[in-house]
């Protein structure tokens, strides 16, 4: 189901990035598998449902969808499949259980609100058998009939702007791609880069020292994203609002998802002066510009009223607490009531109460999406605001989420305002980009840098990965892992094991607080790991067997971290990488930017136009 054939005035692109990290054979609860079992029962089915209950009425939310590399491993993880039943039914179990009480202390209210979470986790376990165990084949469905679009991210999300090598960059993506093509069955036309993080093509240096007193090597000039995503055939990718932005700095998601809101989101809008948040551009750099990358800019206004849990919509009184739970079974049946409530004070949860407030909300949003597209509606090529979000946001944070969206949905379709929903990929179908744009370094997370992910908190975590970088780099250069046999599965755990500790959630646990004991325990594990398999390979080169404790060790390690079966360990190879072999016509693609006749003052020609003169675009003005 693709976008109407009449020109809308106006496209709404929501993005909702899937991902967890690692956590399969690392741990249950509080952290672990626990978080999986979350996720997988409070957000992915309940959107399996709400894309079903659309495709059932003919409507497409035609979302960009990213199911991270990582993600969809763990989802196809035995061990996952194995044990998410036994999760549900425990829930089950506690809501008999509440039920039971509740009814003995005369709290009938409450009764029904445990009967209500039997219901819950009980379609939840009746969808995930319906579908086989398999949630990965829900979403291919819907893929695969034109109602959303499944993209990546980075293999395992590891942050590319401080990435030590090209190589280490490359293979997050090239991975990505191997393994998206072995889930989905098809190569992905667009990609989350993790957090949204930047970085341009120029001199880098390495900005700490390596763990073992060996000195950093010197300073090179390293690749844009956009060349290694262009090099695997990504044709898109998302940026925060201030990379193309020259105002002042717009909160981060994480900040409004902690009640922090700036005071310009709430100054007058001017559709005018903010037409460049509301088009896609092709990325400026040093490559291959007929095969250039698009990126599309976050929408700040509307992303505060779904991401803010003091201001926006999940913040609202009647919606689920997520914070207070009762014990043993953890579920939850108190409403948010108002802002910085105490727990003690939280009253009774109406599920039907929310449910009312939802449809408010979706048409209040609707609302703001027109505000904010208005002044373009009589333009040649029809605006397009892009609102990316958490997937988990949907479902686990804000439990009424999933139907917020689907009521978005129906309400775009029910009342036909000139705005449609349409992915990514539908847009850059049939609109032209608005330029080239050349962008700073940045992310979405505080402060708009890579603050996040290196301060005084995280930086010992570079002082190990850009050694293993380096170190991997150089062992898969040599080329004496290519023996079929135990060299080159010894060099593939090892791989396995850089990858895992180049996750960016490592450095986001330890920075944020969330989860800190954990993020540093498994950011070691994976160290060790790392360095037990490079001691491994080492004995190996020299002797060219490994003993039987070795053996009984690499086993062990590939046990625990079975990800990626088809890893590659050419995509280390120093230079390396990704040969296009796509089919495209290049012509055809150049053809896309040309303007429509008689529109040249408000979109040039990119070709010629320089990056600087872009990024100074107006295109209203």
């Amino acid at each position: 189901m693709n976008v109407s054939t009449t020109r809308p005035s106006g496209l709404l692109t929501f993005t909702l990035h899937a991902h967890l990290p690692y956590v399969v054979n690392h741990g249950t609860w509080p952290h672990g598998m626990e978080w999986l079992h979350e996720a997988a029962a409070e957000t992915y089915l309940p959107l399996l449902r709400v894309l079903g209950n659309l495709e059932r009425d003919g409507i497409a939310l035609n979302c960009n969808l990213n199911l991270s590399p990582i993600l969809l491993e763990q989802l196809a993880h035995p061990v996952f499949k194995a044990e998410f039943p036994k999760y549900v039914e425990r829930k089950i179990v506690a809501a008999r259980e509440d039920e039971a009480f509740f009814t003995t202390t005369g709290e009938t209210h409450y009764a029904e609100t445990a009967r209500f979470w039997h219901r819950f986790f009980t379609d939840a376990l009746d969808d995930f058998n319906a579908l086989g165990g398999d949630i990965i084949k829900g979403f291919r469905h819907f893929n695969d009939a034109g109602l959303i679009e499944i993209i990546t991210c980075g293999a395992t999300h590891g942050y590319m702007p401080l990435l030590g090598t090209d190589e280490s960059v490359r293979a997050q993506v090239r991975t990505a791609v191997n393994a998206h093509i072995r889930h989905i069955g098809k190569p992905p036309k667009g990609m989350w880069a993790p957090e949204c993080g930047y970085r341009p093509a120029g001199f880098w240096n390495y900005p700490v020292p390596n763990a073992d007193g060996s000195p950093a090597l010197p300073g090179f000039d390293r690749i844009g994203v956009e060349q290694a995503l262009s090099e695997s055939d990504i044709e898109f990718f998302f940026v925060d609002t201030h990379l193309v932005e020259e105002s002042a700095r717009i909160p981060s998601p994480y900040d409004l998802l902690h009640g922090s809101v700036a005071g310009r989101i709430d100054e007058p809008f001017t559709y005018n002066e903010n037409r460049r948040l509301y088009q896609p551009y092709y990325v400026d750099g040093p490559y291959d510009k007929r095969y250039a990358t698009t990126i599309f800019p976050r929408d700040p206004r509307t992303g505060v009223q779904v991401w803010s849990g003091d201001s926006g919509y999940p913040g609202d009184g009647s919606y689920l607490d997520f914070h207070k739970k009762r014990w043993p079974g953890g579920h939850r049946y108190w409403r948010v009531t108002g802002p910085r409530v105490d727990m003690g004070d939280k009253e009774p949860y109406y599920p039907q109460e929310a449910a009312e407030r939802v449809k408010g909300h979706a048409s209040h949003f609707v609302h703001l999406v027109w505000q904010a597209l208005q002044g373009g509606f009589n333009d040649s090529i029809p605006p397009v605001l892009c609102s990316p979000f958490d997937a988990e946001l949907f479902g686990h944070w804000w439990f009424e989420g999933p139907m917020w969206l689907e009521a978005v949905a129906r309400v775009l379709h029910d009342y036909p305002m000139g705005l449609e929903l349409a992915s990514c990929t539908q847009y850059l179908e049939q609109y032209p980009r608005a330029g080239f744009i050349a962008m700073h370094e940045g992310s979405w997370g505080a402060e708009g840098t890579n603050h996040v992910w290196m301060n005084p908190d995280t930086s010992w975590t570079y002082t190990h990965i850009y050694p293993a970088e380096i170190y991997t780099r150089d062992v898969c250069t040599s080329g004496k892992w290519k023996d079929g046999g135990l060299g080159e599965r010894i060099v593939k755990q090892l791989c396995r094991e850089l990858l895992l500790l180049e996750s960016s959630d490592w450095q986001f646990l330890i920075t944020t607080g969330a989860a800190r004991d954990y993020a540093e325990l498994r950011f070691e594990t994976h160290s060790d790991q790392f360095n037990d398999v490079k001691s491994i390979w080492q004995g190996f080169e020299a002797t060219g067997s490994i003993t039987p404790e070795q053996e009984e060790r690499l086993t062990a390690i590939e046990l625990r971290d079975s990800i990626f079966v088809d890893i590659d360990p050419s995509f280390w190879v120093a230079g390396a990488r990704q040969v296009r072999d796509s089919g495209r016509n290049p012509e055809d693609r150049a053809s896309q930017t040309v303007p429509p006749a008689g529109d040249a003052a408000k979109h040039p020609p990119i070709h010629d136009v320089s990056a600087t003169e872009v990024l100074k675009f107006r295109a209203n003005a």
